[in-house]
């Protein structure tokens, strides 16, 4: 029987198909609100081309959603950029969590993979690992997905802003402000193994809540995956 150290790790096209369909259903969700920034885009002053070269180039969500805030004719880019850093620093500790597969490819397959990690792909391929695959092409297939409903929507925001304004002028009216919640409560439940998780997922919410009203920015995120990936280790220890 094989170890964890000496499983051989592949990289396939079949994988690769494997994690872009099942992504789908969490594509749709990020469809919703892809569509939302594509609108809010050009309200805030980009013209189509620079919102779907964010989107390209970029991608990354929520760092889109918070520089639209920013967005002026005099940009603060030193501001956007520590923000940004800020709100993407879970991603040390998401690609530390895909080590397993990760450090077995050549750099180039990783690099390439790592640029298409979402929370939405992420949480797929850590499922996927955990239930003994050894394809890292799904890690691949699954960021692809949700990269494709991402730019797809952004186009079709932008593209069409000028008649859905109205509507999305108020996102709460096609319940779309929920799309983001809805699609991490989906997220929460691939992790769900049995009520030994509980005191877990407390402590990330406590010390998460806590973080949230003591510091600026979004801290809380950090602390509480911190918080709650100590109190797993020290459960499992």
């Amino acid at each position: 029987m094989k170890t964890g150290q000496d499983a051989r790790i592949i990289f396939t096209r079949q994988g690769i198909s494997n994690g872009f369909n099942k992504c789908i259903p969490l594509g749709l969700g990020v469809f919703a609100y892809g569509l939302v920034f594509g609108v809010l885009a050009v309200q805030a002053g980009m013209t189509l081309v620079q919102a779907q070269l964010m989107s390209l180039l970029v991608f990354a969500g929520a760092s889109q959603l918070m520089a639209l805030e920013l967005w002026s004719p005099h940009l603060p880019i030193l501001t956007i950029v520590m923000t940004t850093f800020v709100v993407n620093l879970r991603h040390i500790l998401m690609g530390a969590a895909m080590r397993e597969w990760l450090v077995r490819l050549s750099p180039g397959k990783t690099y390439f993979s790592l640029f298409f990690m979402t929370d939405e792909s992420w949480a797929l391929s850590v499922r996927e690992m955990a239930s003994g695959s050894r394809d890292a092409g799904f890690f691949l297939g699954s960021g692809l997905c949700i990269y494709l409903f991402w730019n797809l929507a952004t186009l079709l925001g932008a593209a069409t802003a000028y008649w859905i304004d109205r509507y999305l002028a108020d996102p709460s009216i096609l319940g779309l402000d929920f799309a983001f919640t809805a699609v991490f409560i989906a997220l929460l439940t691939f992790f769900w193994k049995g009520k030994a998780q509980i005191p877990v997922w407390l402590v990330a919410g406590l010390v998460a809540g806590i973080a949230f009203v003591l510091l600026p920015g979004k801290w809380y995120i950090i602390f509480g995956g911190l918080a709650g990936g100590l109190t797993g280790a020290c459960r499992d220890a």
